[in-house]
Protein backbone atom coordinates (compact mmCIF):
# COMPACT_ATOMS: atom_id res chain seq x y z
CA UNK A 1 0.00 0.00 0.00
CA UNK A 2 3.11 2.44 0.83
CA UNK A 3 4.61 1.49 -2.70
CA UNK A 4 0.85 2.49 -4.20
CA UNK A 5 0.88 5.48 -2.75
CA UNK A 6 4.27 6.61 -3.49
CA UNK A 7 3.66 5.45 -6.94
CA UNK A 8 0.52 7.87 -7.51
CA UNK A 9 2.45 10.89 -6.26
CA UNK A 10 4.63 9.83 -8.90
CA UNK A 11 2.05 9.62 -11.23
CA UNK A 12 0.73 12.86 -10.41
CA UNK A 13 4.32 14.79 -11.35
CA UNK A 14 3.83 13.37 -14.36
CA UNK A 15 0.22 14.79 -15.22
CA UNK A 16 0.66 18.10 -13.44
CA UNK A 17 4.04 19.10 -14.75
CA UNK A 18 7.02 20.31 -12.28
CA UNK A 19 4.78 21.28 -9.21
CA UNK A 20 3.90 17.86 -9.10
CA UNK A 21 7.12 15.83 -9.70
CA UNK A 22 8.38 18.60 -6.75
CA UNK A 23 5.88 17.05 -4.62
CA UNK A 24 6.70 13.53 -5.54
CA UNK A 25 10.60 13.75 -4.80
CA UNK A 26 9.16 15.28 -0.98
CA UNK A 27 7.07 12.07 -1.16
CA UNK A 28 10.24 9.63 -2.02
CA UNK A 29 11.77 11.59 0.96
CA UNK A 30 9.52 11.48 3.44
CA UNK A 31 8.47 7.80 2.82
CA UNK A 32 8.22 5.41 5.71
CA UNK A 33 10.32 2.50 3.62
CA UNK A 34 13.50 4.34 4.42
CA UNK A 35 15.86 3.28 6.88
CA UNK A 36 15.33 5.36 10.29
CA UNK A 37 19.42 6.05 10.35
CA UNK A 38 19.48 7.61 6.97
CA UNK A 39 16.17 9.74 7.54
CA UNK A 40 18.47 10.90 10.65
CA UNK A 41 20.98 12.61 8.03
CA UNK A 42 18.47 14.54 6.29
CA UNK A 43 19.43 17.19 8.31
CA UNK A 44 22.79 17.10 6.91
CA UNK A 45 22.69 16.12 3.43
CA UNK A 46 19.45 17.97 1.89
CA UNK A 47 18.17 15.61 -0.70
CA UNK A 48 15.67 17.51 -1.36
CA UNK A 49 17.57 20.53 -2.21
CA UNK A 50 20.39 18.77 -3.88
CA UNK A 51 18.48 16.67 -6.11
CA UNK A 52 16.36 19.82 -6.53
CA UNK A 53 19.63 21.83 -7.64
CA UNK A 54 20.25 19.12 -10.11
CA UNK A 55 17.22 19.31 -11.83
CA UNK A 56 16.14 15.97 -11.12
CA UNK A 57 12.31 14.94 -12.88
CA UNK A 58 10.90 11.27 -12.29
CA UNK A 59 11.03 10.52 -15.69
CA UNK A 60 14.42 10.42 -16.56
CA UNK A 61 17.31 8.15 -17.08
CA UNK A 62 19.91 8.29 -13.82
CA UNK A 63 23.01 6.64 -12.99
CA UNK A 64 24.21 7.23 -9.65
CA UNK A 65 27.72 6.24 -9.44
CA UNK A 66 29.23 4.46 -6.29
CA UNK A 67 25.64 3.91 -4.38
CA UNK A 68 27.44 2.82 -1.46
CA UNK A 69 25.32 1.30 0.94
CA UNK A 70 22.33 2.84 -0.70
CA UNK A 71 21.61 6.01 0.79
CA UNK A 72 20.52 7.53 -1.85
CA UNK A 73 18.97 4.63 -3.83
CA UNK A 74 16.32 4.49 -1.15
CA UNK A 75 15.24 8.01 -2.55
CA UNK A 76 16.02 7.43 -6.37
CA UNK A 77 15.26 4.14 -7.28
CA UNK A 78 11.20 4.58 -6.01
CA UNK A 79 11.26 8.02 -7.13
CA UNK A 80 12.35 6.77 -10.77
CA UNK A 81 10.75 3.69 -10.62
CA UNK A 82 7.66 3.99 -12.11
CA UNK A 83 8.25 6.49 -15.43
CA UNK A 84 12.02 6.60 -15.18
CA UNK A 85 15.04 4.62 -14.81
CA UNK A 86 17.54 4.23 -12.10
CA UNK A 87 20.95 2.66 -12.62
CA UNK A 88 22.96 2.17 -9.91
CA UNK A 89 26.98 1.72 -11.15
CA UNK A 90 28.23 -0.55 -8.20
CA UNK A 91 31.03 -2.86 -7.79
CA UNK A 92 31.27 -6.15 -9.03
CA UNK A 93 30.44 -9.09 -6.89
CA UNK A 94 33.33 -10.98 -8.89
CA UNK A 95 35.89 -8.36 -7.94
CA UNK A 96 39.48 -9.09 -7.04
CA UNK A 97 39.03 -6.53 -3.48
CA UNK A 98 37.25 -8.19 -1.16
CA UNK A 99 36.37 -4.99 0.60
CA UNK A 100 34.58 -4.18 -2.89
CA UNK A 101 33.04 -7.59 -3.27
CA UNK A 102 31.73 -6.89 0.45
CA UNK A 103 30.06 -3.63 -0.73
CA UNK A 104 28.65 -5.66 -4.16
CA UNK A 105 27.02 -8.30 -2.39
CA UNK A 106 25.70 -5.97 0.60
CA UNK A 107 24.02 -3.58 -1.96
CA UNK A 108 22.28 -6.46 -4.31
CA UNK A 109 20.89 -7.83 -1.08
CA UNK A 110 19.77 -4.60 0.33
CA UNK A 111 17.89 -4.16 -3.33
CA UNK A 112 16.48 -8.00 -2.76
CA UNK A 113 15.16 -7.27 0.60
CA UNK A 114 12.56 -5.57 -0.74
CA UNK A 115 11.17 -5.81 -4.14
CA UNK A 116 8.43 -3.14 -4.28
CA UNK A 117 10.71 -0.71 -4.22
CA UNK A 118 13.59 -1.81 -5.39
CA UNK A 119 12.62 -4.48 -8.24
CA UNK A 120 13.48 -2.31 -11.30
CA UNK A 121 16.50 -0.74 -10.12
CA UNK A 122 19.49 -1.47 -12.95
CA UNK A 123 22.84 -2.91 -11.59
CA UNK A 124 25.58 -2.28 -13.73
CA UNK A 125 29.38 -2.64 -12.70
CA UNK A 126 31.47 0.18 -12.00
CA UNK A 127 34.73 -0.39 -10.61
CA UNK A 128 37.11 2.26 -11.91
CA UNK A 129 39.46 1.92 -13.17
CA UNK A 130 38.55 -1.18 -15.03
CA UNK A 131 34.93 -0.92 -15.74
CA UNK A 132 33.03 1.86 -16.72
CA UNK A 133 30.91 0.80 -19.27
CA UNK A 134 27.52 1.42 -16.92
CA UNK A 135 25.36 2.59 -19.93
CA UNK A 136 24.87 2.88 -23.23
CA UNK A 137 26.44 6.34 -25.04
CA UNK A 138 23.89 8.96 -25.05
CA UNK A 139 21.26 7.17 -23.19
CA UNK A 140 21.45 9.20 -20.00
CA UNK A 141 19.89 12.02 -18.75
CA UNK A 142 21.83 12.12 -15.30
CA UNK A 143 24.84 10.80 -13.69
CA UNK A 144 25.12 11.13 -9.78
CA UNK A 145 28.11 10.64 -7.59
CA UNK A 146 28.20 11.45 -3.51
CA UNK A 147 31.41 11.70 -2.05
CA UNK A 148 33.11 9.70 -3.88
CA UNK A 149 35.61 11.43 -6.09
CA UNK A 150 38.35 10.88 -3.13
CA UNK A 151 38.09 6.97 -3.24
CA UNK A 152 38.95 6.73 -6.96
CA UNK A 153 41.83 9.70 -7.01
CA UNK A 154 44.55 7.18 -6.02
CA UNK A 155 43.79 5.56 -9.63
CA UNK A 156 45.94 8.14 -11.17
CA UNK A 157 44.55 11.30 -13.18
CA UNK A 158 44.73 9.34 -16.49
CA UNK A 159 42.10 6.91 -14.99
CA UNK A 160 40.14 9.99 -13.37
CA UNK A 161 40.12 11.50 -16.96
CA UNK A 162 38.71 8.43 -18.35
CA UNK A 163 35.92 8.26 -15.28
CA UNK A 164 34.77 11.91 -16.02
CA UNK A 165 34.84 11.25 -19.71
CA UNK A 166 32.39 7.75 -19.23
CA UNK A 167 30.30 10.16 -17.63
CA UNK A 168 30.53 12.54 -20.18
CA UNK A 169 29.99 9.77 -23.06
CA UNK A 170 27.00 8.02 -20.92
CA UNK A 171 24.84 11.59 -21.27
CA UNK A 172 22.40 12.62 -23.46
CA UNK A 173 23.05 16.92 -24.75
CA UNK A 174 21.99 18.85 -22.37
CA UNK A 175 22.36 15.87 -19.67
CA UNK A 176 23.52 16.81 -16.21
CA UNK A 177 26.61 15.71 -14.10
CA UNK A 178 25.74 16.61 -10.41
CA UNK A 179 28.47 16.09 -8.00
CA UNK A 180 28.69 16.44 -4.13
CA UNK A 181 32.40 15.95 -2.61
CA UNK A 182 34.29 16.57 1.10
CA UNK A 183 35.77 20.22 0.49
CA UNK A 184 39.21 21.17 0.91
CA UNK A 185 39.87 25.10 1.43
CA UNK A 186 41.99 26.31 -1.37
CA UNK A 187 44.91 27.29 1.09
CA UNK A 188 45.12 24.00 2.22
CA UNK A 189 47.31 21.58 -0.16
CA UNK A 190 45.71 18.38 -1.52
CA UNK A 191 48.11 15.11 -1.54
CA UNK A 192 47.67 13.33 -4.54
CA UNK A 193 45.66 10.61 -2.89
CA UNK A 194 43.27 12.65 -1.00
CA UNK A 195 43.71 10.46 1.77
CA UNK A 196 41.97 13.38 4.11
CA UNK A 197 38.83 12.45 1.87
CA UNK A 198 38.91 16.53 0.98
CA UNK A 199 39.52 18.08 -2.07
CA UNK A 200 40.14 21.16 -3.83
CA UNK A 201 36.77 22.60 -5.42
CA UNK A 202 38.52 23.43 -8.12
CA UNK A 203 40.74 19.91 -9.19
CA UNK A 204 36.95 18.45 -9.41
CA UNK A 205 36.01 21.19 -11.83
CA UNK A 206 38.95 21.34 -14.09
CA UNK A 207 38.34 17.43 -14.53
CA UNK A 208 34.98 17.64 -15.10
CA UNK A 209 36.00 20.58 -17.68
CA UNK A 210 38.77 18.26 -19.25
CA UNK A 211 36.05 15.94 -20.46
CA UNK A 212 34.21 18.19 -21.68
CA UNK A 213 31.56 19.19 -19.52
CA UNK A 214 30.69 22.78 -18.62
CA UNK A 215 29.93 24.24 -14.66
CA UNK A 216 26.41 25.34 -14.81
CA UNK A 217 26.09 26.28 -11.30
CA UNK A 218 27.63 25.75 -7.61
CA UNK A 219 25.63 25.16 -4.88
CA UNK A 220 26.38 26.01 -1.06
CA UNK A 221 23.59 23.46 -0.21
CA UNK A 222 25.73 21.46 1.50
CA UNK A 223 28.26 23.44 2.74
CA UNK A 224 29.56 23.50 6.20
CA UNK A 225 31.76 26.64 7.49
CA UNK A 226 32.55 24.90 10.79
CA UNK A 227 34.38 22.31 8.89
CA UNK A 228 38.16 23.15 9.13
CA UNK A 229 38.95 20.00 6.95
CA UNK A 230 42.24 19.95 9.23
CA UNK A 231 40.96 17.04 11.19
CA UNK A 232 43.17 13.97 12.64
CA UNK A 233 41.87 10.99 10.59
CA UNK A 234 40.85 13.67 7.91
CA UNK A 235 37.04 13.66 7.55
CA UNK A 236 36.11 10.33 9.15
CA UNK A 237 36.70 11.91 12.21
CA UNK A 238 33.22 13.85 11.96
CA UNK A 239 30.18 11.82 12.36
CA UNK A 240 28.58 9.63 11.32
CA UNK A 241 31.76 7.89 11.09
CA UNK A 242 34.15 8.87 14.53
CA UNK A 243 36.79 7.34 13.26
CA UNK A 244 38.82 8.79 16.23
CA UNK A 245 35.78 7.33 18.66
CA UNK A 246 35.37 9.15 21.99
CA UNK A 247 38.50 11.76 20.87
CA UNK A 248 37.48 14.84 21.19
CA UNK A 249 33.94 13.20 19.81
CA UNK A 250 32.01 16.18 21.33
CA UNK A 251 34.00 18.86 19.15
CA UNK A 252 32.94 16.78 16.30
CA UNK A 253 29.32 16.35 16.81
CA UNK A 254 29.38 19.97 17.57
CA UNK A 255 31.16 20.76 13.94
CA UNK A 256 28.84 18.20 12.46
CA UNK A 257 29.19 16.68 8.75
CA UNK A 258 31.27 17.56 6.17
CA UNK A 259 31.85 21.16 4.13
CA UNK A 260 30.65 19.89 0.50
CA UNK A 261 30.86 21.36 -2.53
CA UNK A 262 27.85 20.75 -4.75
CA UNK A 263 28.23 21.13 -8.37
CA UNK A 264 26.27 21.31 -11.41
CA UNK A 265 27.53 20.23 -15.00
CA UNK A 266 25.88 19.76 -18.21
CA UNK A 267 27.53 18.10 -21.50
CA UNK A 268 26.61 20.85 -24.08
Amino acid sequence: MKHLMLAAVVALGLIGGPAHADDALKAAIASSQRTPANVQRDAARHPYETLSFFGIQPTMTVVELSPGGGWYTEILAPYLRDHGKYIAGSYSPDSPKDNLRRYANNFRAKLAANPPLFDKVEVAVFEPPQHLSYAKPASVDMVLTFRNIHNWIPDGEANMNKLFKSAYDSLKKGGVLGVVEHRLPADKPQDASASTGYMHESYVIGLAEKAGFKLAAKSEINANPKDTADHPNGVWALPPTYRNKDQDRAKYQAIGESDRMTLKFVKP
